[in-house]
């Protein structure tokens, strides 16, 4: 299976009308890793990245991972595409060197509105 880059994630899987958004756009995107995916292998991913001062990347708001029916994901909030796509540049390289796959394109949604508790 071949692995699947931020920069691919363009529009919405849920929604086709989403090819127009605005590329400055707050977007949340949803990533599924392909079965086998493991923690250790995420894990591995995120100290490499954070030994290379590749993260926390610029325009990285929220970054979740979880299991979900068995599969490992990711669910982030990003400031614009301009900004998941710079970083998955990076990225990418290193999730081929820990051998982690995608299971299809990520799902790309335009955000209408984050509510919070105060800090």
């Amino acid at each position: 299976m071949a692995t699947i880059s931020p920069e691919s994630a363009t529009q919405s899987t849920t929604d086709p009308g989403m090819s127009t958004r605005d590329p400055g756009m707050r977007i949340l995107v949803r990533f599924t890793a392909a079965p086998g995916v493991t923690a250790d292998q995420y894990d591995e991913t995120i100290r490499r990245l954070e030994k290379s001062g590749d993260w926390l990347p610029e325009g990285l708001e929220y970054h979740v991972a979880f299991k979900s029916n068995g599969n490992f994901r990711v669910t982030e909030i990003w400031d614009s595409q301009k900004e998941l796509d710079a970083f998955g540049e990076r990225l990418m390289p290193v999730l081929k060197d820990v051998g982690i796959e995608l299971s299809g394109k990520p799902d790309v949604l335009e955000i209408h509105n984050v509510i919070k508790r105060p800090s």
